[in-house]
């Protein structure tokens, strides 16, 4: 059973936002005011399986949604494919962890009979926003994990895709306080915003996304499209891909290999969403013009 995250006794649980004292210099003056800053903390993911316990990953993120960011991690690598492998996500109460990290760490229990393998999570042991693969090796490594090419459909009229952005912008709350803060949001191939996350990490924010919707039993996304506020990477279209989503579209640029991926595995990709301006770099029949 997945659990909704509960407060621990004595232990008060870190906040999306920090506040902070700055100097503004305008105009040749300074002054000082308050600011708020995303929160950055380290989140350590336990993996649980009968009587083993390891730790897999350990990545930076801006708390909130940590269990849903668990789960959507660990779907991208191919460790949770469903919910029913998830017996129970909770944070760590063990007597022998400090307070203040007892809300860092999150422990995912599988049910037992479960079949594990994590060598795919050897080079994720620590993420960061600026992690990277080899491009080649990925690849290979994305066929030998099975993962399929994206059916056909659904098409997409050019301006639903025109609107995606203003909407996303429109539902980032922490980022209109901080300022500092990716966002990735769910969207129907109508343009009808489904969900939304926040994280100071692109890949993060996208891993609340999908944790959100495995656990609410959404998955494959096969008939929904993925928006990011920044570029699109190997790791997004990864996760998106393991996610069945056939439409991703980002503010920013694709990576080289970002492209590479979209076109092996039928998704379709956007970049450069502004305005009433786009560019498609794989999957161009999903998109009409009218």
């Amino acid at each position: 059973m997945l659990e909704k995250p509960v407060s621990v006794a004595g232990t008060k649980r870190p906040g999306n936002k920090t506040k902070t004292r700055v100097r503004v210099v305008e105009s040749g003056r300074k002054r000082l005011k308050s600011d708020v800053l995303a929160t950055e903390e380290p989140m350590e993911i336990r993996l649980i399986v009968g009587d083993s316990r390891q730790t897999v990953a350990v990545t930076m993120r801006t708390p909130g949604n940590d269990f849903e960011l668990a789960a959507g991690f660990l779907h991208g690598e191919r460790i949770v494919k469903s919910r029913d492998d998830v017996k129970k996500i909770s944070y760590c109460t063990d007597p022998d962890v400090d307070a203040e990290q007892l809300y860092n760490i999150v422990n995912v229990e599988l049910h037992r009979g479960v079949e594990v393998d994590i060598r795919p999570l050897e080079r994720n042991f620590y993420t960061t926003s600026a992690c990277g693969v080899c491009g080649k090796a990925s690849l290979e490594q994305l066929e030998l994990r099975g993962c399929p090419v994206i059916p056909p459909g659904p098409e997409v009229s050019a301006e639903t895709v025109y609107s995606l952005p203003e909407k996303l912008r429109e539902q980032q709350a922490l980022f209109d306080s901080t300022g500092g803060l990716h966002a990735a949001a769910l969207f129907t191939p109508e343009g009808e915003l489904v969900a939304v996350r926040e994280d100071v990490g692109r890949h993060n924010a996208t891993d609340k996304l999908i944790g959100w919707a495995l656990m609410e039993g959404k998955l494959p996304l096969s008939d929904h499209l993925v928006m990011v506020s920044g570029r699109s990477s190997f790791e997004i279209l990864q996760k998106c891909l393991q996610a069945g989503v056939p439409v991703i579209a980002a503010i920013s640029a694709p990576s080289s290999l970002a492209v590479d991926v979209a076109r092996e595995f039928g998704i379709t990709l956007v970049g450069f969403l502004r305005g009433e301006r786009f560019n498609v770099y794989s999957g161009q029949e999903r998109i009409t013009a009218g």
